[in-house]
């Protein structure tokens, strides 16, 4: 059960982050949930592409641990 939070959790954050990495690509002023934070667009896309990145990770490593349990 544990594993299948973290793996939604881990999806969610790729949907949401990974679109707002693209729509800050396009558009520059645009920076979406993470607009409160200071630093302008390189701060912004920086931080995008972490939160994407730790959203691949958490879950493919989520699903990777689900399956070594016999869950997948």
């Amino acid at each position: 059960m544990k594993y299948d939070v973290l793996l939604g959790l881990g999806m969610v954050m790729l949907g949401l982050f990974g679109q707002g990495l693209i729509r800050l690509l396009v558009d520059h002023g645009d920076r979406g949930l993470l607009a409160w934070l200071p630093g302008g667009f390189g701060l912004s896309l920086a931080a995008h592409a972490v939160l994407t990145a730790t959203g691949v990770l958490l879950a493919g490593w989520s699903h990777t641990r689900s399956k070594a349990l016999g869950r997948r």
